[in-house]
């Protein structure tokens, strides 16, 4: 059975800071990169609409993005490269621009970066910190970097930055994102291809935007560029872009909540998602906690050990025994001193030594959980996402199936009539397509299977976790009966007994 404080407990969601490390203050880091696409059912019109509350137009597919309601934006702006039009510092000129521009049905529209904005710096200093951000490593490179910082003051200021993905020309018109480059023979000469009667060539990105040594370039930059602005400002805290492993630190990760998760858990609604960083953040202080009492009863043991003379066990036993002396406590007594002597026997411990083992091995098993846990709740993300997405796929396959078989000219009417379906079947589709690698068959029934196999795994190492609480709570009875005992003797002169079973 899973301890009931893993269940219930509740620790907020979002929590600025992950603790101490050396003696510095390790503020949270967060920086999320992806694409806007359009084969994905998204719009680069509405997603910067969105984003800086603004009323702008699609002119690609007719759609009006609304969002001049929204609260927490409390800045936007449009930062241009050298070769950009100027006209394009106007945000609704410029995303449809880059609508009209892609012409693919699975385009690419632009790249966001999220990150989360440090509560140390003030809004003037993060508008700053993230202006400089984006000209440094963004429109440097030729992109238009259109950002917009939010702050509802709910202690997550965060900053979206939309990006656009083509160059620009000298000329100030769109470049193009790859060009074609000859294949060449070892003798440096082009290779003809009789089938196709033409020479073999290559696609070559015209950027190098997309590679993915680039999104760990832009993470350590926005840690190097936040670290120097605490320096700045005299602020005792930093950031570190490095996984909780890269960094040694002994946790399990939350997920990003996202903006409608984060909507509805600040209105009081449980979302998945929250659910499972209440969770992962509970058990985090539940090892902390485990960890910490262990440490303290690991240099309890190496003090003793340095002492001649330290209690017997039947010392130690007797003065369980003896603390209260009515009924009711001798009888709870009675119970804590046999659970004591059980624990000892159980365990074969005689002597500090033994004791000491005991720990050890509790430093072992504490590690061995959160090592066999990480895996394990990685695997069942995966897993929910698996069956979640092969759920839509099946459920909206018909509607999309009409959709690709009616007349052209009364395709646009049943879209709009049933965008959100299409949307999420060809989002599932596009997505079991890079799962799957060719397969053709999607094994619902075997990802249930492994599903049902991982969290039982998940409440078995749960389990073990209780145990060893429990473990620890014997120990640390037997620890404060020690000193106990040493206190008595003290003030009764008497000399200290050694540490051995009587049998």
């Amino acid at each position: 059975m899973v301890c009931a404080s893993l269940r219930d407990a509740f620790d907020p969601v979002g929590s600025k800071r992950n603790g101490i490390k050396g003696g510095m203050i390790i503020a949270i880091y967060h920086l999320s990169i992806k694409i806007i696409s359009r084969g994905k059912g998204k719009s680069a019109v509405a997603a910067a609409a969105y984003r800086s509350a603004e009323k702008i137009t699609n002119d690609y597919d007719g759609i009006t993005h609304d969002y001049t309601k929204k609260g927490g934006v409390v800045h936007t702006q449009i930062i241009l490269p050298e070769n950009a039009p100027p006209e394009y510092a106007d945000r609704s000129i410029l995303w449809n621009a880059v609508e009209k521009i892609e012409k693919s049905k699975n385009s690419q529209l632009a790249r966001e970066v999220e990150l989360a904005l440090p509560v140390e710096l003030s809004l003037k200093q993060n508008i700053y910190l993230v202006r400089e951000y984006c000209r440094k490593h963004f429109v440097s490179a030729g992109m238009i970097a259109d950002f917009a910082i939010h702050d509802n003051k709910n202690g997550n200021p965060h900053a979206h930055i939309l990006l656009t993905t083509r160059p620009f020309n000298e000329d100030k018109s769109w470049g193009s994102k790859q060009r074609k480059e000859y294949i060449l023979d070892s003798n440096g000469d082009k290779i003809y291809d009789k089938k196709k009667r033409q020479y073999k060539c290559k696609s070559v990105p015209s950027t190098d935007w997309n590679e993915q040594s680039k999104a760990e370039e832009w993470r350590t930059a926005w840690e190097d560029s936040v670290n120097t602005a605490f320096e700045e400002h005299g602020v005792d805290s930093r950031i570190d872009y490095r996984s909780y492993k890269r960094q040694g630190i002994d946790k399990i990760p939350t997920v990003h909540l996202g903006v409608s998760a984060s909507q509805m858990e600040r209105k009081g609604i449980s979302t998945e998602r929250g659910n499972h960083n209440r969770m992962v953040a509970n058990f985090n202080r539940e090892l902390r906690q485990l960890r910490a009492r262990i440490v303290k009863l690991d240099k309890w043991i190496k003090s003793e050990s340095t002492n001649t003379t330290p209690p017997t066990l039947y010392d130690v036993i007797q003065n369980i025994l003896s603390r209260q002396e009515t009924q009711k406590y001798r009888n709870f007594n009675l119970k804590a001193a046999s659970q004591a002597l059980l624990f000892l026997q159980r365990n074969n411990i005689s002597d500090i030594a033994g004791l000491e083992n005991k720990i050890k091995s509790m430093y072992s098993n504490q590690s061995e959980i959160r090592n066999k846990m990480k895996p394990i709740k990685r695997r069942l993300k995966t897993l929910d996402e698996h069956i979640k997405q092969s759920n839509y796929y099946f459920e909206f396959k018909g509607i999309y199936q009409k959709y690709q078989s009616i007349k052209p000219k009364y395709q646009a009417d049943f879209y709009e009539n049933n965008r959100r379906e299409i949307t999420l079947y060809e989002s599932a589709k596009t997505y079991l397509d890079g799962v799957m690698n060719g397969h053709t068959k999607i094994p619902r029934k075997s990802w249930g299977i492994e599903c049902e196999r991982s969290t039982v795994e998940k409440d078995m190492l749960y389990r073990e976790y209780c145990l060893l609480k429990t473990e620890v709570q014997e120990v640390e009875k037997i620890k404060r009966s020690v000193y106990d005992l040493i206190k008595v003797n003290e003030r009764q002169g008497q000399p200290q007994k050694s540490w051995d079973m009587e049998r």
